[in-house]
């Protein structure tokens, strides 16, 4: 399970009640904090984030996985399935879209500014990350360090191919990360849940994702 960017496995899954549900469930958990966040390394280099995929497969078992993320999580779960889709049973990737083949700048510096206590309080999702660095367990250098990363994974048709393994993709129907077309259309076998009334940062608690998911995954608390 991979958490979003400024968050970490206890906030993105145990708050909102998946860890509990899987556990439930009979499945064990394999809660990961990417780099620079949560109980995770977090220093303050940007390229040493270029390792975050390399670190997330080192904890990983040896047999295949089914595997959850969220945001930043999804992300990384869709970069390592490209280069080692064999590492995976079944994958489930939320909020995200056509955000992973745009860059736009503007909007890092936005984010960026929030993370390092600054910003515009009027933009309502730089301040949400704004607000998040703000818990005790952030380490705000290390977030920025984590954005300036060098050598980020492309995720590319040619990668997205390779994951021939059932994909099920959530995305709110008010997420900035949509629309989810441009990332469907690039996985072999996909399957779209979209969550009526929900923007990107309500996407971890609402309740049609947690059931999509355990239903996907064959998870029966």
């Amino acid at each position: 399970m991979l958490h979003g960017f400024a968050t970490s496995c206890a906030r993105t899954w145990g708050e909102n009640g998946w860890l509990d549900l899987i556990g439930e469930g009979g499945r064990e958990i394999i809660g990961v904090d990417l780099l620079g966040h949560g109980e995770a390394d977090k220093p303050h280099d940007p390229a040493a984030y270029d390792l975050t995929e390399q670190l997330v497969l080192d904890q990983l078992p040896d047999e295949p996985v089914d595997a959850i993320g969220f945001s930043l999580g999804s992300r990384t779960l869709l970069a390592i399935a490209s280069e080692h889709p064999e590492r995976f049973n079944r994958i489930v990737v939320s909020g995200v879209g056509d955000n992973l083949f745009r860059r736009d700048n503007e909007r890092g510096k936005a984010i960026e500014a929030a993370i390092a206590g600054g910003g515009d309080d009027t933009d309502r999702e730089a301040a949400y990350f704004g607000q998040l660095a703000e818990s005790a367990e952030i380490d705000r250098e290390a977030l920025v360090a984590c954005m300036k990363r060098p050598n980020p994974p492309a995720i590319t048709a040619e990668g997205l191919a390779n994951i021939t393994q059932p994909v099920l993709v959530v995305l709110g129907d008010q997420d900035f990360a949509g629309p989810p077309d441009p990332l469907m259309d690039k996985l072999p076998d996909a399957t779209l849940k979209v969550l009526r009334k929900v923007d990107h940062f309500g996407t971890p608690k609402d309740y049609g994702f947690m059931d999509a998911a355990l239903s996907f995954l064959e998870i029966n608390p």
